[in-house]
């Protein structure tokens, strides 16, 4: 017997199957992003490729949203910028992709912690989200800080 889920009005409606259909609206809720960014990453990664029907209406299917959701993953839980994603999405694959984001979902339901010695240490979040950066991403960083700062000090007194 299928579960219900209550709408935002308090109705009941029959839980759909894994295997079912979705619309936009519904997996946007199930990402906890808005529609319109669904939307804009359809148009940024040609690996997402909804269902499209009469009036436009969009229907993506179960691995549609597994591509999502690992795209979702790399962008706002990795760090990763669109074009580095779709980089690794070119070299990796959607598969792989999917994989990993299946991963990082069956350990979290598991209570099982993501976080090892041989991954990076979390930094204070920046723009609402966590950033996570690598000792070599750090110190690379941190001497494109002091190359801007020179240059700031030589304009400083070039001025002066």
């Amino acid at each position: 017997m299928a579960d219900n889920d209550g709408d935002e009005n308090g109705n009941r409606r029959p839980r759909k199957s894994a295997a079912a259909f979705r619309t936009i609206s519904e997996v946007a809720s199930e990402l906890d992003i808005p529609a319109h960014v669904l939307r804009f990453w359809e148009s940024k990664f040609a690996q997402v490729k909804p269902l499209k029907r009469g009036g436009g209406r969009r229907y993506y299917r179960p691995e549609d949203v597994e591509l999502l959701r690992g795209i979702r993953e790399l962008l706002y839980t990795d760090g990763y910028t669109i074009k580095g994603a779709q980089k690794l999405l070119r070299e990796g694959g959607t598969k792989e992709i999917s994989s990993n984001t299946a991963d990082s979902a069956a350990k979290a339901s598991l209570g099982v912690g993501t976080t090892t010695a041989a991954q990076p240490a979390p930094v204070a979040p920046v723009g609402g989200a966590q950033v996570d950066l690598a000792d070599a991403q750090r110190l690379e960083l941190t001497a494109v800080l002091a190359e801007l700062e020179n240059l700031r000090d030589k304009l400083k007194n070039a001025s002066a």
